[in-house]
């Protein structure tokens, strides 16, 4: 049997649930989340470890599966929940398909939430041999799905699939042909407590990366082509033209030899000394603090992302391009200001205008902070998720028989 990293807590007298039968039910579920990435620099894994510490905190048992990794034993006991290693390798995995399966025989939980392609997969063959309990999977890019993975998704197994953004919520509709009601929304979460402007060090962080105190920063997290990188860079002469002490701060390279590629063509155009490189970090909220703009030149791919809901929380204005879910987080000109992908012009003009209007800048970061807190909180998203987990285990419970 695959061991818990600690022991699984016996649960209350009384307890009970559908998989434990209907004579005593309790309030709390035993909710297993699966996602097969063990890197902070995934936001899938953060929401599934900020998700995890909501649902701990209001009872619940929860029990994170991943690929074995010191660093997650620690973050899911510092969250509340307990952590299972399983190998995950490939969507084809039958040794992790028959594991998984005797965890579910051990853990006996309400409902298994699977958040990456792997994750998903192996979740789909458990069930397939044996698994019953009811599987929920989320969708968090607006990528197309391939006709393959497809399958996966129309598995009758599957009881919702979650979309981080209404626009990830079509293209899997129109992907897939399910039906409507089995496709819904959840909106990704961020912790006002921790996104928190007032407990930040920004400071620290410019003096980290060599960044003068008054210079004007510019940050992006993501160092992936479709993240926008190569567009922000290419913007950067124009701002310069005007501010030319500014700093373009790019976060999240996942490898040293992408962190020098990204200096190589800053060095090509001229800006090496213009441009920050940093690898994936560990302390976004100073990071994001450290910056007077945040932008998400996003071209593709993106459901709606994460670290520019964080920037908005902690009061920053934001430029992000008007794709996929990005419209339904930033109110353009009230919360934020939004551009078309892939035009390194208007990203340039709406950073200029961010810059040389102190007051806009004020605002729109203002409005953006109270955004996110209305819509788009860490607790708001453990609610919803919570009345989706118990809307499909009330449609798979066993019929009572009438006397």
């Amino acid at each position: 049997m695959i061991p818990l990293t600690s022991p699984p807590p016996t649960a209350a007298p009384g307890a009970g649930s559908r998989s434990r039968g209907r004579d005593t039910p309790r309030s709390g579920l035993t909710i297993l989340h699966m996602v097969e990435k063990t890197s902070i620099a995934h936001g899938a894994l953060v929401q599934v470890l900020d998700a995890a510490r909501g649902q701990a905190h209001k009872g619940h048992r929860v029990v994170v599966v991943t690929r074995p990794s010191p660093e997650i034993s620690r973050l899911c006991r510092e969250a509340g929940c307990r952590h299972v290693p399983l190998a995950l390798w490939h969507r084809l995995d039958l040794y992790s398909m028959r594991r998984l399966v005797g965890l579910q025989e051990l853990l006996r939980p309400d409902v298994v939430h699977a958040h990456m392609g792997v994750a998903h997969a192996v979740a789909v063959g458990a069930c397939l041999l044996g698994a019953r309990p009811p599987l929920i999977v989320s969708r968090g890019v607006s990528f197309p799905i391939p006709t393959l993975s497809r399958l996966k998704y129309s598995s009758h197994h599957v009881r919702r699939v979650i979309a981080v953004s209404e626009a990830v919520r079509r293209v899997v509709l129109e992907s897939t042909g399910l039906p409507e009601d089995r496709v819904v929304v959840v909106y990704g979460g961020t912790d006002p407590a921790i996104f928190n402007p007032r407990r930040t060090s920004p400071g620290r962080v410019r003096r980290e990366l060599g960044i003068p105190s008054r210079a004007p920063v510019i940050g992006l997290v993501g160092i992936r082509d479709w993240k926008g990188w190569r567009e922000a860079m290419s913007a950067l002469p124009a701002i310069m033209a005007v501010h030319p002490k500014t700093r373009l701060l790019l976060a999240g390279a996942v490898s040293e030899s992408r962190r020098r590629r990204v200096l190589e063509l800053a060095g090509e155009m001229g800006l090496l000394k213009s441009v920050v490189a940093a690898g994936v970090r560990r302390d976004m909220p100073d990071l994001l603090a450290a910056c007077d703009v945040f932008v998400d030149p996003s071209w593709a791919g993106t459901g709606i992302t994460g670290t520019l809901r964080e920037a908005m929380c902690l009061g920053k204005p934001v430029v992000a391009t008007g794709i996929a879910g990005n419209p339904e987080l930033v109110e353009h000109e009230v919360s934020g200001l939004l551009i078309p992908p892939r035009e390194t012009k208007p990203l340039a003009a709406a950073v200029l205008r961010l810059l040389d209007h102190p007051e806009l800048a004020q605002s729109l970061g203002k409005m953006a902070r109270i955004r996110v807190r209305r819509h788009f909180s860490s607790a708001l998203r453990v609610r919803r998720l919570e009345a989706v987990y118990r809307q499909v285990i009330a449609e798979t419970a066993p019929r009572e028989i009438e006397a």
